[in-house]
């Protein structure tokens, strides 16, 4: 097996390609190893010590580390980490824990806006999110102000901000005129 690495725009991330699907559907977000025990890719991962994250899209495991921890110290582990998983053959999920669809139900006079604003997010802006390791969720519009959840590389990224203001905002305000500003939430 050979997998693959890339970088991303966080440096604190890394995002592994094995080769093979990871998760069938949707994502998958262990933002640290109290949140993995559904994931026996996760667990195993964050067996690494200096591993603080990971994420699991549909063909890849974007990693985040510990600042004082090394990627030239740290990725052969993981690399290792991750191919006696696909090994084992064990799944990456277990049980019936949801894959993130990134949506949250939206009803009421805005239910049109909303509708828009998944699907914008759905064909122009998660598929560029997911290349570079992460994933974006939807949690809400209230009063022309777009809430999101960055995840994976994403999350806790320098430009992430950026990300937000000048690319997601931008284009929601180009095709939806309801749209006045994009927000973070946590």
């Amino acid at each position: 097996m050979f997998i693959q690495t890339e970088t991303t725009p966080n440096p604190a991330t890394l995002k592994f390609l094995p080769g093979e699907t990871v998760l069938a559907s949707g994502t998958a977000d262990f933002p640290d190893r109290d949140t993995a025990g559904t994931s026996p890719l996760a667990s195993r991962v964050f067996a690494v010590p200096g591993v603080t994250g990971v994420f699991l899209g549909n063909d890849f495991v974007t990693v985040t580390k510990s600042d004082e921890t090394l990627w030239d110290h740290l990725k052969p582990s993981v690399l290792g980490a991750i191919m006696e998983h696909f090994q084992s053959g064990a799944p990456a999920l277990e049980g019936d824990k949801p894959a993130a669809s990134g949506h949250a139900s939206h009803d009421g006079p805005d239910g049109e806006i909303v509708s828009q604003i998944k699907e914008l997010l759905d064909t122009r802006v998660r598929p560029a999110v997911a290349q570079d390791g992460g994933d974006i969720t939807f949690h809400g519009f209230d009063r022309g102000i777009v809430y999101l959840h960055m995840q994976g590389a994403c999350a806790g990224c320098p430009s992430s901000t950026l990300t937000l203001k000048m690319g997601i905002e931008n284009l929601l305000r180009h095709y939806i005129p309801e749209v006045i500003e994009v927000r973070p939430v946590a």
